[in-house]
């Protein structure tokens, strides 16, 4: 009997809840855990949100950008960005640390922002990544976070884009309503 009832409450505040919080959530990938191998080798950038427009504000001058994701031989990852900003093509670097007591990566240079990998199955695109950035409120009286952003990834160019709708769709759940897309209209060539 009192199974019944503990079953019986549970599905009705599982219920109760998802009418309070109708959003779904990504799923955490923790970078200590996943098979970093997966993740290696091109991803294209498709979107990036935001509660903040300054946050997502460097994207807009971008027309286009993949990277690279290879792991060093100190165990670090290196993220090679090749963007085209107007009619020029920058190549940025950016390295990475994975520690086996944290389940973000490290930023070299950035160690109070946090870097978290989500499954791409919250935008229903298996073969996405979703990255978040996160830095702490600048003073102890700011209420926000100086920095949160997600950020979407695809192994295809050509990604469809019911996926990236469904990831501002879901983002927007979240209170991020600043977004930005790419036009993808030029080619970036290394």
């Amino acid at each position: 009997m009192l199974n019944e009832t503990l079953k019986y409450l549970l599905s009705l505040s599982t219920l109760l809840y998802q009418v309070i919080d109708p959003c779904s959530y990504p799923e955490l990938l923790p970078a200590n855990t996943v098979d970093q191998q997966q993740y290696l080798g091109k991803w294209y950038f498709k979107a990036a949100v935001s509660h903040k427009e300054a946050d997502i504000h460097q994207f807009k001058a971008l027309d286009n950008i993949w990277f690279t994701m290879e792991k060093t031989a100190n165990g670090t990852l290196l993220l090679t960005g090749h963007m085209n900003m107007g009619d020029n093509c920058v190549k940025q670097n950016w390295s990475y640390h994975i520690h086996p007591e944290r389940d973000d990566l490290e930023l070299e240079g950035k160690k109070e922002r946090r870097n978290l990998l989500w499954s791409g199955k919250w935008a229903n695109c298996p073969e996405c990544i979703i990255f978040q950035e996160i830095e702490g409120p600048l003073s102890p009286t700011d209420s926000e976070d100086s920095l949160n952003r997600f950020m979407l990834y695809s192994r295809r160019s050509d990604v469809d884009a019911e996926v990236v709708t469904a990831f501002l769709k879901k983002a927007a759940c979240q209170n991020m309503l600043a977004s930005v897309t790419l036009p993808q209209k030029k080619v970036v060539e290394y």
